[in-house]
């Protein structure tokens, strides 16, 4: 394969596995795709270790883009719900986790393991990127260990909300009626009804025109996509990845709700 421009090395890391992929400018890939399952607990210098060693299964990239499941700034870590837990979304939080992920420069510290200009972003975003039409408001929604949202106007990404950590139903959160642990306790059937409560709830609040819904657990979904309504739509996850290589072409700038302009922001920032 002929490359003629930037490539790209894209690290989707998730509660259950980190996903990769290289990708030429063109967003095509340049080789199989890789996973590889995460272990409990996590720390920052154990999922570098990781993130090395899925790095060096593909091939050499100009630049790194990672999508984190957590709430990113300026490169660095705010919010990691999985990995300051001692084994995963929804187990017993460790206060030392919290304390070793709280503000951790994460891009900084994979641009410098990799020695490549990095960008970091919330994980459901980098997949919005890809997954999405870049037409209107819309919603995409991850559905694996916990439950993710993107929202984008016109392709550009909005600024970032953690509507997975609000109260949806049931004094509980998205995440805690829609993860991968409820999904199991309570059955496909009653899962998907919960999904379709929840892409309603949504609705009601933003008007998106369109959802887009990826991720593991989208097979377990009951019936056709269409009966949850809202304008629903299953894309393929690994058609998020090329996210990845969007996020070069629109980082620090999100969309602003309340104006037609867009801002510049360090929601989505380089690394260096």
């Amino acid at each position: 394969m002929v490359v003629s421009g930037p490539t790209t090395l894209v690290l989707d890391i998730g509660g259950t596995s980190i996903k990769a992929a290289a990708l030429d400018e063109r967003e095509r890939p340049m080789a199989e795709p890789v996973r590889v399952p995460m272990s409990y607990p996590v720390e920052p210098g154990a999922l570098l270790d990781l993130l090395a060693s899925v790095a060096s299964a593909l091939p050499s990239t100009d630049r790194v883009s990672v999508g984190f499941p957590g709430v990113v700034r300026s490169a660095r870590v705010l919010t990691a719900p999985a990995f300051v837990a001692i084994a995963g979304l929804g187990s017993t939080v460790s206060p030392s986790l919290v304390r070793t992920w709280t503000g951790f420069d994460l891009g900084g510290a994979v641009a410098e393991r990799l020695a490549r200009p990095t960008l970091l972003a919330n994980d459901a975003d980098l997949l919005g990127l890809g997954a999405a039409e870049g037409v209107g408001l819309e919603l995409v929604v991850t559905l694996g260990a916990g439950f993710g949202t993107a929202l984008l106007r016109d392709g550009d990404l909005c600024p970032h909300m953690e509507f997975a950590h609000d109260l949806f139903r049931d004094d509980e959160t998205y995440n805690e009626q829609l993860g991968d642990a409820a999904r199991q306790r309570v059955g496909p059937v009653e899962w998907t009804r919960r999904v379709q409560l929840a892409l309603g709830a949504l609705h009601r609040l933003l008007s998106y025109d369109r959802v887009w819904l990826l991720g593991g657990n989208v097979r377990w979904l009951t019936g056709d996509p269409s009966d949850l309504g809202h304008e629903a739509t299953v894309v393929e996850s690994s058609a998020g990845l090329v996210g990845g290589v969007r996020l070069w072409r629109c980082h620090g700038t999100v969309i602003d709700l309340t104006s037609d302009e867009t801002r510049t922001s360090n929601a989505v920032s380089p690394a260096d």
